[in-house]
């Protein structure tokens, strides 16, 4: 197995992947990188290696985002520690752009997380076969499955709106 080819071939798309999937470039890189030491670890069978990475990929995006939420628990506890600082200002535009950005990542944090996976895989370019084993379902039920998130992102999108 050839790690530096795969990595060349998968490791962009799993990194963009998993950054829209956690709205959080820094763990989305952890999360990719993650995924690829199990690859030396435990290699899939041959012809899975890029869902597999999708899989393991979401798999520690997901832990890491239990291990955040448990320290920010904890922090909440403990009322006499600082909390972290805060991101510097940004020009007008860029303020925009995370504005769109932190709405579309709020929606999508709104769908279950099995719509939001199948979103975000077929944004990636992911055949149906290869989304259907990644959230465990039949490669027939997945563009009715796909349709039906879609329905639910731009009703949560909708909503966004009439907050603002």
């Amino acid at each position: 197995m050839d790690v530096a080819a795969l990595f060349a071939e998968h490791h962009t798309a799993l990194f963009r992947y998993l950054a829209r999937w956690t709205g959080d470039p820094d763990v989305a890189a952890d999360a990719a990188q993650e995924a690829f030491v199990k690859l030396l670890e435990r290699p899939p069978k041959p012809g899975e290696t890029r869902a597999w990475l999708f899989r393991v990929g979401t798999n520690a995006a997901r832990e890491s985002e239990r291990t955040r939420s448990r320290r920010s628990r904890l922090l909440e506890e403990a009322p006499d520690r600082a909390p972290m600082g805060d991101a510097p200002l940004a020009p007008d535009a860029r303020l925009a752009a995370g504005e769109r950005r932190r709405v579309v990542q709020q929606a999508l944090a709104g769908l279950p997380e099995r719509d939001r996976t199948m979103l975000l895989m077929r944004e990636e370019g992911f055949s149906h076969r290869e989304i259907a084993e990644a959230v465990g379902t039949t490669t027939k039920s997945v563009g009715t499955m796909i349709a039906r998130a879609l329905d639910k992102l731009a009703a949560e999108l909708r909503l966004d709106e009439e907050d603002i």
